[in-house]
């Protein structure tokens, strides 16, 4: 894997962190419509991060078991 794969994967997992938190922010000052859309992107950030590292996953071990 190179590095540029392994720095997107990161890049996927930080936006939905960021999205989270300001997320959170927004309910804290209690816009909660803004709060939800943001919830929603986290959600959706956060399943293609964990998609995007599962696929690195499986190719890293068919790459090892060659």
């Amino acid at each position: 894997m190179t590095q540029s794969t392994h720095n997107r994967a990161a890049e996927l997992h930080n936006l939905a962190s960021h999205a989270h938190a300001t997320a959170a922010e927004a309910h804290g000052k209690g816009d909660h419509r803004t709060a939800h859309e943001l919830s929603r992107q986290a959600m959706e950030h956060s399943q293609n991060a964990h998609q995007y590292s599962y696929q690195l996953a499986v190719e890293s071990e068919e790459h090892a078991t060659k």
